[in-house]
Formats: C-alpha cells, sequence, structure tokens
C-alpha cells in the first residue's frame, strides 16, 4: 500500500485547509478539490483517501486529459471482447479495480459529455456496463474529482453536467495558491532543498543566502509549489557543492540569448538574426480620431500585463524586461489596479 507524499506548511491557510480535508475525509462522499496547477491537488485526493474509512483499500489515480474520449470509457469502465477492433479480450475498467476504495479523477473537467453521463450513474447507483457489454457491474468507489477550471461556469456554457456537478459537490476543498501561504515558502524551500542535497549526497545542507530568500518572497509562483521545487532543485544542483548558502535562482530556465524567437500565428518571422523583435516595425495606427491620453493609458496597461506575464509575475524580472526601476514598474502597476496598494 502506498502512502501519500508529506503534505507541508505552517502558515493559517494552509492549516485552515488541513482542517477541512480532516472533517471531509471520513464521510463517505464524492469531493471536488479545485485549485491551480502545481497546488498539490492529488496529494490532498490521497489524503482524503488515507484518512478515511477506506485508508487500506486500494486507491486508484487516473488524468481525464490524457486519454482522448474514445479512449477514456473504456479506461473507466472496462470493455467486452469485440468492443471494438483490438479488444481481443475482456479487460477491467477503474471502476472495478476501485471497488471498495477511492478513485481519483485528475482534470476532471475535460470528460467528454458520454463519458459524464456514465459517470453520474455510477456514483449515483455504483452501476454501469463495460464498454460492448450489457451486463450490470455494481461497485462501491468514492470519487474524488479535481480540477483547476470554473465548473460551475462550464456548467453554464454547457461544457459540463449540472447533475453531475451537483453530485460530485457534497463538499468543494479549495486549495489556495502559493501567493497566498507567503509563511510557508521558505519552509517548502529548505525542504526541497534538502532533499536535492541528499540526492546530490552532500554532507549537510547551508539553506539558501538572504538574496535568495527575498527572490523567493517577491516571486508570485505561477506554477506554485511544482514552480517552487523546480527552481529550488535547479538551485541546489547548480551550486556544485554545499559549503556555501545556495544562491543565483533561475525562475525562467528558458531565459537565454540564444532563445529561439517565437512563432506569430505559427509562422516563424523572416528577419535578419541580429534584429532584435519588434525593432524598426512600425505601429498599426488607427485612421478615426482617438483620444491620446485614453489611448496611451490602455497601451501602457497592455504592456504591464504583458511584461508580467512574459516574466511568469516575477516583479523584479518584468521591470527589467520594460527597462524600468523597481519602483517604476510597482507605481504603473498600482496605478492601473494590478496589484494591490
Amino acid at each position: 500500500m502506498n502512502q501519500p507524499d508529506q503534505i507541508i506548511g505552517s502558515s493559517p491557510t494552509f492549516l485552515d485547509l488541513m482542517d477541512k480535508v480532516s472533517r471531509a475525509a471520513p464521510l463517505d462522499r464524492p469531493l471536488l478539490v479545485v485549485g491551480e496547477r502545481g497546488t498539490g491537488k492529488e496529494m490532498i485526493a490521497a489524503r482524503l483517501h488515507f484518512l478515511s474509512q477506506r485508508w487500506n483499500q486500494v486507491f486508484q489515480k487516473m488524468n481525464c486529459a490524457a486519454l482522448a474520449p474514445t479512449l477514456l470509457e473504456s479506461e473507466l469502465f472496462g470493455y467486452e471482447p469485440g468492443a471494438f477492433t483490438g479488444a481481443r479480450t475482456r479487460r477491467a475498467g477503474r471502476f472495478e479495480a476501485a471497488n471498495n476504495g477511492s478513485l481519483f479523477l485528475d482534470e476532471i473537467g475535460t470528460m467528454a459529455m458520454e463519458a459524464q453521463e456514465k459517470l453520474l450513474r455510477v456514483i449515483e447507483y455504483g452501476e454501469f456496463e463495460r464498454v460492448g457489454g450489457t451486463e450490470t457491474i455494481t461497485v462501491d468507489v468514492r470519487v474524488v474529482g479535481a480540477t483547476n477550471i470554473d465548473l460551475p461556469a462550464a456548467a453554464d456554457a454547457g461544457q459540463f453536467r449540472h447533475d453531475l456537478l451537483d453530485r460530485l459537490a457534497f463538499d468543494v476543498i479549495t486549495v489556495p495558491p502559493l501567493r497566498e501561504r507567503r509563511d510557508d515558502i521558505i519552509l517548502l524551500a529548505n525542504h526541497f532543498g534538502m532533499a536535492m542535497a541528499r540526492e546530490l549526497e552532500w554532507l549537510t545542507f547551508p539553506g539558501f543566502s538572504g538574496k535568495a530568500h527575498e527572490e523567493m518572497l517577491d516571486h508570485d509562483w505561477p506554477g506554485n509549489i511544482r514552480e517552487l521545487k523546480n527552481v529550488v532543485e535547479r538551485a541546489v544542483y547548480c551550486q556544485w557543492d554545499g559549503e556555501q548558502p545556495v544562491c543565483g535562482l533561475v525562475f525562467d530556465p528558458f531565459d537565454s540569448p540564444y532563445r529561439p524567437p517565437a512563432a506569430l500565428g505559427g509562422i516563424k518571422e523572416d528577419r535578419p538574426a541580429s534584429e532584435p523583435a519588434g525593432q524598426n516595425a512600425k505601429p498599426k495606427l488607427p485612421t478615426e480620431p482617438q483620444d491620446m491620453k485614453q489611448a496611451l493609458h490602455h497601451h501602457e496597461r497592455a504592456l504591464l500585463e504583458q511584461a508580467m506575464e512574459q516574466c511568469r509575475f516575477n516583479q523584479r524580472a518584468a521591470a527589467k524586461w520594460l527597462n524600468l526601476s523597481y519602483d517604476q514598474l510597482r507605481h504603473g502597476l498600482k496605478k492601473h489596479g494590478l496589484i494591490g496598494s
């Protein structure tokens, strides 16, 4: 039996999350885990399983986005011989494999409508038929779904079944992004750093420099814990030894003067290699009368938004990208309401 990975944190936001998980885990009901990419939704689902009465049974995991719609039903519900080309033998699906245990369905919002209908039935009645079969299979499975999209909005747009959403959402556990867990950033960084130091067979882990701490706390971590883990492990392995505190964080490993230029509309720009993108490019000007102040205001905001996205919401990197000082960038972001006062 595989135990879940360790979940680490001490911030009030994190402790509130763990309290809700602990209270929801013993209840034998379907649940939804919602959060941005990299926040650890699968670890939360595992904790829900291992704190439940099903802890000593199977914990099955499946990514709904990893399979084509035609294969998803077969993977979930199994199939009978002759159900489709290549189906020579009977095969049990994930629900049968997870009988008496839990089934974690990651990226459940990508599931095709046909599979959603069968999923609703198995959650409601514990019954389904294998693809190509007529025999009704009965199972007892707790379903935990996860998504990083707005499922109510998807349901309103006709992309997700309202009745399935109602059945799944006995309760919704929303995992906070790392930027809302500032107190946990250094704690997590030290955890990942020590693990990487052990992998590199360092005798000790010297920690991070003060500058590295500042950079980590200043970064907005759009990739959340997964991004933090990558940044920390990259910095540790580049340090070569464990004699000095780790520094030199690289937030964007693609940042290089030799990085290939981006394609526009799927077609690579045809310009001399020595000419930077956008140089000598003539902006498209309006042919009608304009409010110049308003146009400049919108353009400035668009540049700030683009810089922040390009630099993965690292404000110091965005300031450098726009050739501004850090204070100038912060002033512009506050002016346009892109950050709090």
